[in-house]
């Protein structure tokens, strides 16, 4: 893959990642407006509270399942078979998204602990989380599933 198309790829994860951050971020809000402030996490792994980062991983796992598909079902180029090619990858996302965000929720609860946070921050928070994945299952899926040249010779 030559430089000018990688750089075309990642500017589309950042951009993809911008708007998911919003657009999720946003939506958030509606499942957390009832809450003045939220704790980043908990130290249970079975709770009935709201966290920042229990809320931030079950949306990411599902955005890195379904962007992969959506990203994939967007390709105009000529691209790989959907099975098993995105469909293995669609599943890594998910598996890799929740291993990474649920290591990084443990160690956090480990050496921080329970903190709150106003509903404003935490929305930012899952916001972030969610539009770095949007921007990294963008740019891998698209990376991985356009055949280029060198591919179709």
């Amino acid at each position: 893959m030559d430089a000018q198309k990688k750089q075309k790829l990642l500017k589309g994860a950042v951009i993809t990642g911008i708007i998911n951050a919003v657009i999720n971020g946003g939506i958030q809000y509606f499942f957390l407006k009832g809450n003045s402030s939220i704790p980043i996490s908990v130290d249970s792994i079975t709770n009935d509270t709201a966290t920042v980062l229990g809320t931030a991983v079950m949306l990411a796992i599902t955005l890195s399942m379904i962007l992969t598909l959506v990203a994939y079902f967007g390709i105009k180029e000529k691209k790989a078979a959907f099975f098993p090619t995105t469909f293995l990858l669609a599943l890594r996302h998910g598996f890799v998204t929740f291993g990474i965000l649920t290591s990084l929720s443990v160690v956090w609860q480990k050496y921080v602990g329970t903190f709150e946070v106003s509903l404003v921050s935490a929305l930012i928070i899952i916001g972030v989380i969610a539009g770095l994945v949007s921007g990294f299952v963008n740019y891998f899926t698209l990376k991985e599933s356009v055949i280029s040249e060198e591919q179709k010779m």
